[in-house]
């Protein structure tokens, strides 16, 4: 098993860092907003922890904290920025917030590195660090999937206007989505960057865009669940397709359109449906029973009547 993990560490870290963006980027979809602004934390997180660390001498986890910490700041000022805006308009506000940040990233000179980037980022931080940091958000996100928090989350989803006549303050709840996205966003760029031990450009750019896309109609949007399946088929699936050579896009695009036509609510949304057929599969016989003994007993109360009568 360690040798295993030794061999793919590269990519089970790839998928721990891309599972925390996922999650960043799934928060806000759960309530509705249709933000893609993580790329922009994550570009944050990841940039200012390798400028702390190499330019200025800070070490490893106070850069992830600060890092991650101006991520959630950063994102919280977007928030108040672009509140009035809804849809389309929201999704286009925050991919602009997010291309501006790669745009910085190449022209920032010595700072960022240019085109280049930033390299020899040596850190403290494993693969073990990060899992464990992904452990304990599954374990945060998953209290928010049950009970009267979840449903209060899928009711300003669903409806918005109907949740706030429930007394549900639903612009409270989607403000608090961007500082929560920001800090988890920031913090899977700054893990990225010491696992990965550089960032250039070419990493923050419109591919997580597409990243995000994928992992949203592959995943679902509902569960943490859903992210882990996204980030697994995101990172695992190339690896797997090397052999077709040269077709390796075609397969994985192809693969991706499929998933979007016969699955639109993703793995999530598959195993639910399986859940509910099973659920009533099983209650289906009681059912029959019921309706069997309601019909015996309309049956002897119509017997019975008749006797009386006659």
């Amino acid at each position: 098993m360690m040798g295993w993990i030794d061999q793919n560490e590269f990519l089970i870290g790839s998928t721990l860092t891309v599972f925390l963006l996922a999650i960043s980027i799934q928060i806000p979809l759960r309530l509705g907003v249709i933000s893609f602004a993580s790329i922009g934390y994550y570009a944050i997180g990841g940039y200012g922890t390798a400028i702390l660390m190499t330019q200025h001498g800070v070490s490893t986890w106070t850069s992830v904290v600060v890092a991650s910490v101006a991520a959630a700041v950063v994102a919280t000022l977007l928030g108040l920025i672009i509140a009035r805006l809804n849809g389309l308009y929201l999704a286009m506000a925050t991919v602009s917030f997010s291309l501006l940040l790669s745009a910085v990233a190449v022209n920032g000179g010595s700072v960022t590195g240019g085109a280049v980037g930033l390299f020899g980022i040596i850190g403290d931080i494993t693969i073990w660090h990060t899992a464990g940091i992904a452990v304990v958000i599954i374990i945060l996100v998953s209290f928010t999937e049950r009970g009267k928090l979840s449903r209060r989350i899928d009711a300003t989803r669903e409806d918005s206007q109907l949740a706030s006549a429930m007394g549900i303050n639903v612009n409270a709840y989607r403000r608090l989505s961007f500082p929560i996205s920001g800090l988890i966003g920031g913090l899977a760029g700054a893990l990225a960057v010491n696992l990965k031990t550089a960032i250039n450009p070419e990493s923050v750019n419109f591919t997580l865009v597409v990243l995000a896309l994928t992992i949203i109609i592959i995943g679902g949007q509902a569960s943490w669940i859903g992210a882990l399946a996204g980030s697994l088929f995101f990172v695992w699936l190339p690896e797997i397709l090397v052999f077709v050579g040269e077709w390796e896009e075609v397969v994985y695009g192809t693969l991706v359109v499929f998933a979007a036509v016969l699955v639109p609510g993703g793995v999530v949304g598959v195993f639910n449906d399986w859940r509910h057929r099973r659920s009533v599969a099983r209650e289906r016989p009681k059912v029959a029973l019921l309706e069997a003994a309601a019909g015996e007993s309309d049956a002897e109360l119509t017997q019975s009547r008749s006797g009386k009568d006659g």
